[in-house]
């Protein structure tokens, strides 16, 4: 009897899982001696199951989404019927997440392409090393409020603070149109409050040149745009040499100075004089990357959201303006940077003052 049993397991085989590969685990017993025409019908119901159970599973998925869509849209529905006010904030919010959600894929899909394909920043197409640019902003500025929302409970307090302090809490995804509006016109306004202050800097500056002929291009450079008239860009160009060493180079800035130019870009001017210094000057060579990827890619090649985009970071209100205007002065902009070295990023940050304190020349009305 015990011979019988021993030939009998010989006769069977290890456990085998039908549709090697598979994430299938059903175990299919048969005897080794069998062909391959017996041992087909079992291998082919255990996998067929196997492929209906995944059916099953995603038919199941897909019943849940489409549940979990249509209670969202009858809330949505009760929202803006019952409380208007609560669901247009609610509505501005929902479509913020969304944008950033979209906008975090970018930025990875584009850091993976530097990564592994050995892509450096400034090869980058323009509107890659934008969404970088901005995407980097926006994530220093959300970082005070991950922070307060740390301790428990204290994501009401957050919910309270972002309500009556949208600005400062804020990034741009969350704001509503109105806000977009109020908010970009607020910091241009506080953009223009620095610009006579930066010609009186410059003007403090120009004794210390000892090129008299220099002296006297700044001179008048500075004299034009304080009576209202918009400088050429070969009177621009005339006086580069002064903004790469003394007095005037991005290195060589009174801290005065620096505070007046920091707000330009949008920066804070509370900060130590050498920090300003470099951020000044990373920020600089941010701008003049941008300037030349968007040189190659051709200001024609914008759509009216990004052309306006581009002008309201060189120095303008552009959403005060028409689309024609902001092609116009975008283009007088890049022949002045397109003309620029690096060691004349300063020049650079000074033609924020330059370009657009009296652009266009009748007040910019919103």
């Amino acid at each position: 009897m015990a011979l019988s049993c021993l030939r009998m397991c010989r006769l069977l085989s290890p456990v085998r899982l039908c549709g090697a590969g598979t994430s299938s685990s059903t175990p299919s017993f048969y005897l080794s001696g069998l062909s391959h025409q017996s041992r087909s019908p079992l291998c082919y119901t255990v996998c067929s199951r196997h492929y209906t159970s995944s059916k099953v599973r995603r038919g199941l998925g897909r019943f849940i989404s489409s549940k979990l869509q249509t209670a969202n849209i009858k809330y949505e529905s009760f929202l803006k019927r019952r409380f208007p006010r609560f669901f247009l904030l609610y509505h501005t919010f929902m479509e913020g997440f969304k944008m950033l959600f979209h906008d975090a894929k970018e930025v990875k899909r584009i850091k993976t392409k530097m990564l592994y394909e050995g892509v450096k920043y400034q090869d980058l197409p323009y509107r890659e090393m934008e969404k970088l640019r901005q995407f980097r902003r926006d994530l220093f500025k959300a970082i005070p409020l991950v922070v307060i929302s740390i301790p428990p409970f204290a994501n009401y307090l957050v919910f309270v603070l972002m309500y009556f302090f949208p600005r400062q809490l804020l990034i741009p995804h969350f704001w509503n149109p109105q806000q977009q509006v109020e908010f970009r016109s607020l910091y241009h306004s506080i953009r223009t409050r620095n610009h006579r202050p930066i010609l009186e800097e410059l003007e403090v500056a120009s004794h210390r040149v000892k090129n008299v002929q220099a002296q006297a291009c700044l001179k008048s450079l500075c004299d034009d745009v304080r009576r209202g008239a918009n400088p050429q860009v070969s009177d621009i160009l005339a006086v580069r040499s002064l903004f790469v060493g003394p007095p005037l180079g991005i290195k060589r800035l009174s801290v005065g100075q620096m505070r007046h130019i920091s707000p330009l870009l949008f920066l804070t001017p509370h900060l130590p004089g050498f920090l300003m210094g470099q951020r000044l000057n990373t920020h600089g060579l941010e701008l003049l990357q941008l300037d030349r990827a968007l040189s190659r890619l051709g200001i024609h090649q914008l759509n009216e959201s990004e052309l306006r985009q581009a002008c309201y970071v060189r120095g303008i209100n552009s959403y005060c303006l028409g689309t024609k205007q902001c092609r116009e002065w975008l283009s007088r902009w890049l022949q002045v940077s397109s003309s620029l070295k690096d060691s004349e990023v300063s020049l650079l940050l000074h033609c924020i003052v330059f370009l657009s304190a009296n652009y266009p020349n009748s007040p910019q009305r919103c």
